[in-house]
Order: C-alpha cells, then structure tokens, then sequence
C-alpha cells in the first residue's frame, strides 16, 4: 500500500485532482472533511473560543473563517483544536485501511497544510497541485464567492506555491481545462501504481 499526500494553494485544484484519483480507483483521505467532523465534534469547544463565529451554538464555518484569517493568534488557536483531531482520524483510518483484507494499492491523503502544519505521514512521497493566481482567485470566486482579498488572506496564511513546488516529489501544473488535468493525472497515476506494484 503507497501512501502519497495530496497538497497545494487555494484554489489550485487539489480536490479536483483527489476525485479523478478517487475515480481511477486510490484510496482517498480528504482533510477538509475531517476538518468539518472536527468542527462539529469540538463545537462547544470552538464556541467557547470563539463566540462571535457562532451561531445558535454551532461555528458559522463563514465567520469563523472571516476571524481566524485576519488574526494569525486566532488562527493557531483554532488550529490547536483541529489539528489533533484530523490526525487521529487520519492515523486511524490508515491503520484500518493497512490492516484490511484487501488494502489499496495507492492511498492519497488530500492535506491542505501539509507543510503549514510540518506533519506528513505519507511515507512514499508529496504531490503538489500547482496554478497560476490569477487563475486560482477566479476559480475561488467562482467556486465559494470569495472576493479577492478573501482569497489573498486565505493564500497568504499557505507558504508560497513555489516553496510547495519546491519541496514536491511530484507537480501537476492545472493551468489548462478539466480534460487536460485529467489527463496530466491519468498519466501520474499510471506510473505511480505501476512503481507501487514493481
């Protein structure tokens, strides 16, 4: 079983790219969605710290995002709560994914803040999404209705994209439509589960 994280900035794609290698059958661990368990999980928690993120005793995950990315401190204490939670989980389901009957031959673990966060248990290597900015902020318009400055803080918080593509083992550049990501993936994909089974 090869276990390969998922990362890159907002709006490049990484989500994308998870579900087409979902499709071609990985394994895949998404961490934003474990983020949102964790929210709910820890809602008195968050609430607490909170208060004015918080909307009939639940984080309003809008203002919740609005507070933490324009106060650095409010954004490491929420991560503090987060963090741990989402690497539990993430721990925990490939200990079970390991221990099947029939594990995958390749499990993708999307970790937005892989770096950010200096926790990586993918043994076998990093994939970095890659795309221009002006590229991404429109795509994070479209997608979530962020206005720009939304999106600049959001980017701001993520070390820079080159720095990502730097430290990666692999990079597929989305700077094209879906067929051809699709197809930059497909290839990716093809030479990394012909090496986990070589």
């Amino acid at each position: 079983m090869k276990v390969v994280a998922l990362t890159g900035n907002i709006g490049s794609g990484k989500t994308t790219v998870a579900r087409e290698l979902e499709r071609l059958g990985a394994e895949v661990i998404y961490a934003d969605e474990l983020a949102r368990q964790a929210r709910a999980a820890l809602a008195p928690e968050i609430c607490r710290a909170f208060p004015d993120a918080c909307v009939g005793g639940r984080p309003d995950d809008r203002r919740l995002a609005r507070r933490v990315f324009a106060d650095p401190e409010a954004r490491r204490r929420l991560e503090g709560m987060i963090h741990p939670w989402v690497r539990r989980a993430v721990l925990e389901r490939l200990e079970r994914l390991a221990q099947s009957a029939n594990p995958p031959e390749l499990v993708v673990l999307e970790l937005p803040l892989l770096f950010e966060t200096g926790w990586n248990p993918a043994r076998d290597g990093v994939l970095v999404v890659a795309a221009p900015e002006a590229l991404r902020a429109r795509r994070v318009a479209e997608r979530s209705g962020l206005s720009l400055d939304e999106f600049r803080a959001r980017d701001a918080a993520q070390l820079p994209q080159e720095e990502k593509v730097r430290r990666a083992d692999w990079v597929i550049v989305n700077d094209g439509d879906l067929d051809a990501l699709r197809a930059r993936v497909q290839r990716w994909y093809a030479e990394v589960v012909r090496e986990a089974s070589a």
